[in-house]
């Protein structure tokens, strides 16, 4: 547990990790088991809807803060993210450490560069955290071969969903041999202990090293981002989603949609729940959870791709719209029930 002592600078983590690899999981493990230690956190989703924000417990309190449509990484000073860091590093919030979760196409050595030519003197740079998808990692590293890259500047890097694989230690050996002096963590559902956080922070002498080499700008172009190869769709509505027409919708999604993430409203099918609908390549999940009693009901997706066809896929999705049916079959649901596994999964894990 850390002990705040008066005038300690704050260290502030930077949680970076490809689409889908459960980050937003990870940082909501840390936030249930803090061991009593306080938690800020900067969310930073890269569709217009700020679903991993929803999803971050404690998300309407004075601790998180949200920044959507968009990656950090692209501000083109650390001004605006010393807005957010002011706001969480007084000293009534009581916080002890900040996260800041990247968006999943973030360039993570410009989110360290940011917090690094920070001004703000209550804060110190935390480490660098990158987690990967066990599942994925092969095919990410084919398609986006910088994330070699990105592992050689971590502090620690957590090697998620080990439980989706049949050699449970292949990827983390793999991951060790691409890392330059980080720990690297096995975990499944993001479960880390969260001393590992804390105790992440590099050397002086490491922090000196990315400043100067690692984190090296040419210019403002952002050419080499992996953000560039990629769009997104955000798409809401408060009309109600046919499970049927959805699950037809998901199971054909084209082979450059790679990863969606929302809340759906099946209205008449289950008027007691919302289901969270995780999808990251070919992988899909939904999790019911029950509506928060007041909250308006809305289906809200953003789906992210390379070559994708925003509108067809839009179109699509307002085609899944229920027909307004008084009576629901007790079939229907039936397709999204075969993507639901138990109660003690976490989305995105």
């Amino acid at each position: 547990m850390v002990v705040r002592s008066g005038g300690r600078q704050i260290p502030v983590v930077v949680l970076a990790g490809f689409l889908g690899s459960g980050k937003t999981t990870l940082l909501n493990h840390l936030l249930h088991r803090s061991g009593g230690s306080r938690i800020g956190a900067v969310v930073n989703d890269f569709g217009a809807i700020e679903i991993d924000a929803m999803a971050v417990a404690g998300a309407l309190g004075d601790s998180t803060v949200s920044l959507g449509n968009g990656c950090l990484c692209c501000a083109v000073d650390g001004s605006g993210l010393d807005v957010y860091l002011e706001r969480l590093a007084r000293p009534s919030a009581g916080i002890d450490v900040i996260v800041i979760e990247a968006s999943g196409l973030a360039e993570p050595q410009e989110l360290v560069r940011m917090v690094l030519a920070s001004e703000h003197p209550g804060i110190v740079y935390g480490g660098l955290v990158e987690v990967v998808d066990a599942a994925e990692f092969d095919a990410t590293r084919t398609r986006h071969p910088e994330i070699d890259r990105h592992l050689a500047l971590a502090d620690l890097v957590v090697v998620n969903k080990v439980d989706r694989v049949a050699d449970a230690e292949r990827v983390p050996a793999l991951v060790r041999s691409l890392v330059d002096r980080a720990a690297v963590v096995p975990a499944t559902h993001g479960r880390i202990d969260p001393e590992f956080l804390f105790d992440c922070r590099p050397a002086e002498e490491r922090v000196g090293q990315l400043s100067f080499d690692d984190l090296h700008r040419d210019g403002d172009e952002h050419t080499g981002h992996l953000h560039t190869a990629y769009d997104s769709l955000s798409f809401a509505t408060g009309r109600p989603l046919d499970p049927r027409r959805l699950i037809r919708f998901l199971d054909s999604r084209p082979e450059g949609l790679y990863r969606i993430k929302g809340y759906v409203d099946f209205g008449p099918y289950d008027t007691g729940n919302r289901y969270a609908v995780h999808a990251v390549g070919r992988f899909l999940r939904f999790y019911p959870e029950p509506w928060t009693p007041g909250a308006e009901r809305l289906t809200q997706l953003v789906l992210i791709g390379t070559d994708i066809d925003a509108a067809a896929l839009r179109r699509e999705l307002e085609a899944c719209g229920n027909d307004g049916a008084p009576h629901a079959d007790e079939q229907g649901m039936w397709g999204v029930l075969r993507y639901v596994q138990g109660a003690a999964e976490d989305p995105a894990a």
